[in-house]
């Protein structure tokens, strides 16, 4: 008989490519690292370039200091950048913003407008680049707006410079926003981002105050270098996979025979079609001003990743978000396809973003650099325990701040940190802080060097502690590490909650050391009063162990911290008394903006797992049922025309029985599938603990035997691409 089979696979085609811009090809480099690094960007030394000093000065003082934007300023600077882009192919700009759905948004308007005379002219005048107006009822925004409620604004962030964004055949000139409702609250990521910088460096200040290091320091900011993960598979096969062009992860899917059992894959030498394309994103990257630091396979198989430079907050994150388009953009080039999903592979590691955070001043001192003798650096022990005091309290807050779908899936996997924040400080660090406990610190531990035992092989220094990838907030070197961020995620909302938590532990430690020397206690007794006092309190969120142990899940328990194991334990933290009074303290966001949020992040759960679940029956019902019905039939035939010769089929026949049993659980288990989709609620709440209890579990039951037909059904009758095929470059 004959039955339908899925037509051949060939390789894929790297794409034929045009030039980027019109003049140079895009594989290479024409043109020095100075002369192509930021050269689509108007930055400060564009402005300098292009403005009258009046107006650079004053420009300045608004992007360093706050100082009011003068209409006349505004103009005179929307003039110079409408010219700079102009001359370089722009017909078009666009308030670039950041809204809740965790993508970036634009709407598109055309430099050239009607003159009045049945001609046109090129304008673009100060009020144009200051202030936008899109529609803000068609956003997330929690029941801030009402449908009916249109208005919303987007407000030029002067602090993150404008770039040109490019396609084949256009350039748009990109203007970063925030962007607010009529009423002013915020309806996206950047604008609580840029008030918690203002709550950090104003509690910071204090405290630098305090120690007699303000001079000349007028600002402390966070900074931020993200390490972005991603997969990359063969554009056609995914395109084979309506499961991954729908959910951007795999719902059904064997592990294949070689995954990442071997650890060959991380660090290895990198593929020339995958090396090809991280030349070519590199390149865009670089020509908007995004320094790309370091390249390089990851664990599992087609695993990858990219990491940034440290640089300001705000610009860090809006840069992260170019970083996910542009590996979005270009894939599709070399015949991939980016995904940015935690988990898109059940069984191999999944993806995600690691978030190093630090405060430094506008000065350029590292406030979280230890410097050598860390034990009587009293200034760098204050910031590092406000921030070891900022976590104990906040970790559930830490924990929501990177919840998601996806990160569901990811989460204490062997391969992320687990649900429980804690902090790892590594031995140094431990040794200062057990020393404060007996009192006065003495000593700082000293890593000293490695002699490699070769003589053709220099000593080099070691590390006085090592590193703890177990760990979800660890310290390493200058800077924190905040490993649980997922890999699709927009780092502004977890860098917003640290430097909000931060900022008001510094406002404690700042009230905590006045009080002391109001009454007449010395510096050094008044700092090492309130470190003793600090480190008693909230040492029980240090680990420096293994963080996927079963034993660090009891003696978390046993110390009290806590662990919120999916999104739905995690989101109504937002809506608690402590959260809502901790952000409006710090004025970064009002009850309103928290409880929005906190319904929005739950909306956007229940549609994801709903989209996933009804993709799950689809392909169930419309592939996999059917495949396993023809394999059937030719089990079957081979049954029947074996016993027709008279011959005894033997094992066949039992395992026909049990091929037919197994398919008719999975048809089951389909069912029971498509029943508990069909619940439906208002509150998303309910809805999503709905999920939890009932969808998620009945997708599970549908997988594991959809996984075992694909072991047993013929490779020419299976629908869909396996592990196999997928985890490899051809």
């Amino acid at each position: 008989m004959t039955t339908a089979t899925r037509p051949a696979r060939s390789p894929a085609v790297l794409h034929e490519r045009g030039p980027s811009n019109g003049t140079h090809p895009t594989t290479h480099w024409e043109a020095t690292v100075e002369e192509t690094f930021g050269s689509d960007v108007f930055s400060l030394r564009v402005m300098q370039q292009r403005l009258p000093k009046d107006i650079y000065r004053r420009l300045l003082r608004t992007i360093n200091q706050g100082d009011p934007l003068d209409q006349a300023v505004a103009d005179v600077v929307a003039s110079a950048i409408k010219d700079w882009a102009v001359e370089r192919g722009a017909t078009h700009y666009t308030h670039w913003f950041q809204p809740l759905t965790g993508q970036t948004a634009e709407k598109h308007d055309s430099f050239i407008v009607p003159d009045g005379r049945g001609g046109a002219l090129s304008e673009f005048s100060g009020s144009a680049l200051v202030q936008g107006e899109p529609d803000a009822s068609s956003f997330p925004s929690g029941g801030l707006r009402a449908t009916f409620e249109a208005r919303g604004y987007t407000a030029w962030d002067c602090t993150s410079p404008v770039f040109l964004n490019r396609g084949a055949n256009n350039v748009t000139l990109s203007i970063p926003t925030a962007f607010v409702s009529w009423n002013g609250e915020a309806l996206d990521q950047k604008t609580p981002l840029l008030r918690s910088i203002d709550a950090l460096s104003k509690q910071a200040l204090r405290v630098l105050g305090l120690f007699g290091t303000d001079a000349g320091v007028s600002r402390v900011g966070s900074t931020v270098g993200a390490e972005q993960e991603y997969f990359l598979v063969d554009q056609d096969l995914y395109f084979e996979r309506s499961d991954l062009a729908t959910c951007d992860r795999t719902l059904f899917g064997t592990r294949p025979p070689k995954g990442q059992q071997l650890e060959d894959h991380y660090f290895g030498s990198i593929p020339a079609r995958v090396l090809e394309f991280m030349a070519e994103t590199e390149q865009e990257l670089s020509r908007l001003g995004v320094p790309v630091q370091t390249r390089h396979n990851e664990v599992a198989p087609m695993q990858f990743e990219l990491a940034a430079h440290f640089e300001q907050a705000n610009i860090a994150c809006d840069h992260q978000m170019i970083v996910m388009e542009a590996l979005k953009r270009v894939a599709p080039r070399y015949g991939l396809q980016c995904i940015l999903h935690e988990k898109p592979f059940a069984g191999i590691n999944g993806s995600g973003k690691h978030l190093n955070w630090s405060m430094a001043t506008d000065t350029g001192v590292n406030l979280l650099d230890p410097q050598d003798e860390t034990h009587s650096n009293m200034q760098f022990l204050v910031f590092l325990c406000a921030v070891i005091r900022a976590v104990d309290l906040n970790a559930d807050l830490l924990r929501a701040s990177i919840a998601s779908s996806g990160n569901d899936y990811r989460l204490g996997a062997n391969e992320a940190p687990p649900s429980i924040i804690s902090v790892f400080l590594g031995d140094m660090l431990t040794d200062i802080i057990e020393q404060f406990e007996n009192g006065a610190p003495t000593k700082t531990l000293k890593g000293g060097k490695l002699d490699l035992g070769a003589t053709t092989l220099p000593q080099i220094p070691r590390h006085s502690g090592d590193r703890n990838r177990t760990s979800p907030f660890a310290f390493t070197g200058a800077k924190f590490e905040f490993r649980a961020v997922g890999s699709s995620a927009s780092i502004a909302w977890p860098a917003t909650v640290i430097n909000t938590i931060v900022a008001d532990s510094l406002d404690y430690m700042a009230g905590e050391l006045e009080s002391r020397l109001a009454n007449a206690v010395s510096m050094e007794d008044a700092v090492q009063d309130v470190l003793q006092k600090t480190i008693a309190q909230h040492k029980r969120v240090i680990f420096n162990g293994d963080n996927y142990s079963d034993q660090w899940r009891e003696e978390a328990k046993r110390r009290g911290l806590p662990e919120l194991k999916n999104s739905v334990e995690s989101f109504p933290v937002l809506r608690s008394e402590r959260v809502v009074g901790l952000f409006t303290r710090h004025s970064v966001l009002n009850r309103a903006e928290l409880e929005s949020r906190s319904t929005i992040f739950m909306e956007k759960y229940v549609k994801q797992l709903i989209i996933e679940a009804e993709t799950m029956a689809t392909i169930a019902r419309t592939q996999i049922l059917p495949a396993a019905r023809r394999n059937q039939i030719e089990l079957a035939e081979v049954v029947g025309a074996t016993e027709a010769a008279d011959v005894d089929p033997g094992d066949a026949r039992n395992v026909l029985e049990d091929f037919v049993e197994l398919t008719s659980r999975f048809r089951s288990a389909v069912s029971v599938l498509e029943q508990v989709i069909a619940y439906e609620h208002e509150d998303p709440f309910v809805f999503a603990d709905h999920i939890e209890r009932k969808t998620i579990p009945a997708m599970s039951d549908v997988r594991e035997l959809a996984d075992e037909l694909e072991t047993r059904v013929a490779d020419d009758l299976w629908p869909l691409p396996s592990y196999r095929e997928l985890l490899r470059i051809r």
